[in-house]
């Protein structure tokens, strides 16, 4: 167990985990589940991108540092059939960007985790 309560030598595969069921379960919802209405967003497909967006900007923040105050790329929207897919893409680049960086966002891969998970359940 990694010393932030995560499973794994470094943690990142419970983020690698919770990350590839949501992406498939959005893959696999039919469009009209996709337009249905969840708390706080107007479809859990704008829930599914809000954190796709998230999870990029969070990757970027690690990669490029808080301070280097570059603009935040922005995930656009592509449909609703893509947002399974986005949220792999972002997810696995802030995997990829934590790997590689693991002290540069304290907290962040547990934060990454706790939104995944929220995401998740509000959009059963």
């Amino acid at each position: 167990m990694g010393e932030d309560g995560l499973h794994g030598p470094d943690g990142l595969d419970e983020l690698v985990t919770v990350l590839d069921q949501l992406a498939d379960r959005f893959r696999a919802m039919p469009q009209s589940y996709l337009l249905g209405k969840v708390a706080g967003h107007p479809s859990r497909a704008t829930a599914g991108l809000a954190l796709a967006r998230q999870l990029a900007h969070w990757a970027q923040l690690v990669e490029e540092g808080e301070g280097a105050g570059a603009r935040p790329r922005e995930i656009p929207d592509a449909g609703v059939f893509a947002v399974g897919d986005q949220l792999s893409v972002a997810g696995h680049d802030l995997v990829t960007a934590l790997a590689q960086t693991p002290t540069a966002a304290p907290g962040l891969l547990a934060e990454a985790v706790a939104a995944v998970r929220t995401t998740m359940k509000a959009t059963l």
